[in-house]
């Protein structure tokens, strides 16, 4: 599979490189090689006796690592397709146990956006798709036309945080039942139009919608939960775990996971009990700089959390929910 050839700006670039990075002689991960800015610039800092391993679940990352003008030619890296939930899978049946570092750049790459044909944008029209990897899973459209009002209603509220779930998910099944299912995404941005009676300053009213479905269709929640466990097992003593998020539920798993594995929790009914040793240290926050967002509006709300594997060993399997929307 050709790649088309869309341009991608790095977010957070340097930052998440220099975070990531503690030994130029290590074994590495991008879980998320999208056009493969981070990983580039990585395999530039890595030492000789370095390596890379990149995972994508997007077979036109693939493609654009491993062929054409694109393609990454150093024999330190090689790329998996997979999600990068099944990180630890993938390692282990290259006989890796353990890494010094795991970079993710979550949510969807520029190319995704600027390719009408994946349908994540309502700024150009194509199919409803919306699917990272095209090679499985059932699209938005697919979705749309096989879910009841309530399950439209709740992804739409749950992910995209959308005061107007109810109406957009009615509209919806009400075109659906007069044999007019929303099958494209100029067909979806205009029944949201129509449902949304009050509009945000500066965002269509169609961006809280499209961004719940592409949620809903990637799963992209259980996904980073999951990741993140895998990424937390494969980390050395000393590793780094570099995590950007580009809204509030996805950061608000990544901040509640770091959380949860890093601050001391006060036991009432143990009070003189040893504390529990910590698996991670919470390290850094951070922002795009003001000239980084003036030069690619894309990343003004991203942000980078990293936090360093202790020698403490893990936990036990927790049972409860890092975020709000995610679902086991």
């Amino acid at each position: 599979m050709s790649s088309p050839a869309f341009t991608h700006t790095t977010v957070l670039l340097d930052e998440t490189v220099d975070a990531v990075l503690t030994d130029p002689a290590g074994l590495y991960v991008d879980g998320t090689f999208g056009r493969g800015g981070h990983s580039r610039l990585l395999l530039s800092r890595l030492a000789a006796e370095g390596r890379l391993i990149a995972i994508d679940r997007d077979p036109e990352a693939v493609a654009a690592a491993t062929t054409g003008e694109t393609r990454v030619t150093d024999p330190r890296f090689s790329i998996c397709h997979a999600p990068f939930a099944e990180m630890r899978e993938q390692l282990a049946a290259l006989g890796i146990a353990q890494v010094q570092g795991v970079m993710l750049d979550l949510g969807v790459s520029s190319p995704q956006i600027d390719n009408p044909e994946r349908g994540f944008s309502f700024r150009f029209s194509g199919p409803l798709d919306m699917r990272m990897d095209t090679t499985r899973g059932e699209s938005a459209a697919d979705f749309l036309a096989r879910a009841d009002e309530r399950q439209i209603a709740e992804v739409i509220k749950n992910y995209g945080e959308e005061r107007f779930a109810v109406q957009i998910a009615k509209a919806l099944v009400a075109r659906r039942d007069a044999g007019q299912p929303v099958r494209s995404t100029d067909e979806l941005s205009k029944v949201v139009a129509g449902a949304v009676k009050t509009r945000e300053p500066g965002q269509d009213p169609a961006t809280r919608t499209f961004q719940a479905l592409r949620i809903q269709v990637n799963g992209e929640l259980e996904e980073l939960e999951q990741g993140l466990k895998s990424a937390l097992a494969l980390l050395a003593p000393g590793g780094r775990l570099a995590v950007i998020s580009f809204h509030s539920l996805e950061d608000r798993i990544v901040k509640n996971f770091i959380a949860e594995h890093s601050k001391e929790v006060f036991d009432r009914r143990a009070p003189f009990a040893e504390p529990k040793p910590l698996a991670l240290k919470a390290l850094e926050r951070i922002k795009p700089s003001a000239a980084e967002i003036k030069a690619n509006g894309r990343s003004r709300s991203a942000v980078l959390r990293v936090a360093e594997r202790t020698d403490a060993p893990l936990p036990a399997e927790p049972q409860g929910r890092y975020g709000k929307g995610s679902k086991r």
